[in-house]
């Protein structure tokens, strides 16, 4: 798993790349990520203002933050300009985040137009039917790094009511986490479809922390502290984990052929759940 897999996304906040007050807003929130969208916040006479107006943006504030641009998708007339655009902005931004993937044929798309002199990982926003059937596929995909359920599209087209509680989506968080950790990449829950810090949101945010995603994108900074909460180990979690880890190393030095912990056998597995478990806290 690479280090850019390893950035905490707890707490995603999206904002318009079109609207440089509350752009700025989102860049000096807490959330963990900020993502500045050139697609569905940007009305299709601005697109192109939106893309000059992000540059600027990600390069005063990449080297400080984990920033990211949400580009227009696969088959819109600026998918190949928001794509170069982001490749020249190099190590300031942390990824780009491609709408509406189906296949990884979008994504192999997308990596060649980035070409070779660009390093920027991707994330997959799933939004349609045919996304989540071929996301085995998606998280095989170049550059990969983040899978993101977006439920406001996926919901339109299976048809489903905007009400429906979050364990109606049980099957596709399922199925998209299972194949986000078989490739060994991070699985985003999408925005609540409201922007208030209150019981159903905060209900949404622990449903998906507890089925074991890294994080939530939100859409209103009210919603950033409930959300990374959701995510945040607790202190006897965290404990925990580091005398795991610690009991693995001690094994290691000593050769030993396995590790016990509290009567307990220790092995990768648990490895792997503990330092995950400190990779929400930034350790």
């Amino acid at each position: 798993m690479s280090s850019e897999q390893h950035l905490r996304r707890r707490a995603v906040l999206v904002a318009p790349g079109s609207d440089e007050r509350k752009a700025g807003k989102a860049l000096a929130s807490a959330a963990d990520e900020v993502v500045l969208d050139l697609e569905d916040a940007v009305t299709t006479a601005q697109k192109d203002a939106a893309r000059e107006l992000v540059a600027p943006l990600v390069r005063e504030h990449g080297a400080a933050r984990t920033v990211s641009v949400r580009i227009n998708g696969r088959g819109t007339p600026w998918f190949e300009d928001d794509l170069r655009a982001c490749a020249a902005l190099g190590d300031a931004l942390s990824s780009i985040v491609i709408p509406k993937v189906e296949s990884a044929d979008d994504l192999a798309e997308a990596d060649r137009i980035l070409g070779t002199d660009s390093a920027v990982p991707v994330q997959a926003l799933i939004e349609t039917p045919a996304g989540v059937q071929r996301i085995d596929e998606i998280v095989a995909g170049p550059r990969v790094a983040g899978v993101i359920i977006g439920y406001a599209d996926l919901g339109a087209s299976l048809g489903r009511a905007r009400t429906a509680a979050p364990e109606h989506w049980l099957y596709v968080q399922d199925r998209v986490l299972h194949a986000a950790r078989a490739a060994g990449v991070q699985a985003i829950d999408g925005p609540f479809l409201g922007i208030a810090d209150d019981d159903a949101f905060r209900r949404s945010a622990q449903w998906v922390a507890d089925l074991g995603f890294d994080g939530k994108w939100v859409i209103h900074p009210a919603q950033i502290t409930s959300a990374a909460a959701a995510f945040t180990p607790t202190d006897d979690q965290v404990d925990a984990a580091r005398k795991v880890l610690a009991a693995l190393e001690e094994a290691e030095n000593r050769g030993a052929g396995a590790a016990r912990l509290d009567g307990r056998m220790l092995d990768e597995a648990v490895a792997v759940a503990a330092r995950r478990t400190l990779s929400k806290i930034g350790a």
